[in-house]
């Protein structure tokens, strides 16, 4: 077994890089933040996919998703908290969760209707953060909350640079289909 660490801000990056990593014989079997774990394999016997459910994994509505999913032959390798990846070999065909443009639009938004909130949550906390530790790091000499809203400012900016670029994509489909109406 492999043990890489890695982090992706965009599922679409993540989901090619183990799909690439599919291809040199390394088969993704878990995930823990930020840890991916890896079995030796055939190279490229598995494409894989990742979806962000609508409810957390033990909802009955997510568990009947992951069972449909299953009953197409695919393979549901990991969840962690909402994203769930699946595999399918190869050998059985092209392996697509979402084929039509209006699914995938649809995705999409759900995608983006995630990281909208955090987005929002992590620039108040940054404008707090920053307020408290500038007003009470005068009075106490303790700067700690100006740094963690160095943090909040970080993140709320990645996060605001994903979000635009899933709304861009949204338009782009849209307008793609569009055309072929």
């Amino acid at each position: 077994m492999k043990k890489v660490w890695k982090a992706f801000v965009n599922f679409e990056k993540e989901e090619k890089w183990l799909n690439d990593m599919a291809e040199r014989g390394l088969n993704f079997i878990s995930y823990s933040f930020a840890r991916y774990t890896f079995e030796e394999g055939t190279p490229g016997e598995y494409i894989y996919r990742m979806e962000l459910l609508e409810k957390l994994p033990e909802h009955p509505e997510s568990k009947e998703y992951i069972n449909f999913i299953e009953e197409t032959g695919a393979e549901h390798v990991d969840t962690y908290m909402r994203w769930v990846y699946f595999r399918k070999k190869r050998s059985e065909g092209p392996f697509d969760l979402y084929s039509d443009y209006d699914s995938r639009i649809k995705y999409y938004k759900k995608v983006a209707a995630f990281i909208a909130p955090l987005t929002v949550v992590n620039l108040l906390a940054a404008v707090y953060n920053l307020h408290l530790g500038l007003s009470i790091g005068n009075e106490s000499g303790s700067y700690g909350n100006a740094y963690i809203s160095i943090i909040n400012w970080l993140i709320a900016f990645i996060l605001t640079r994903m979000l635009i670029s899933y709304i861009r994509r949204i338009r782009k489909m849209e307008k793609e289909k569009q055309l072929y109406e």
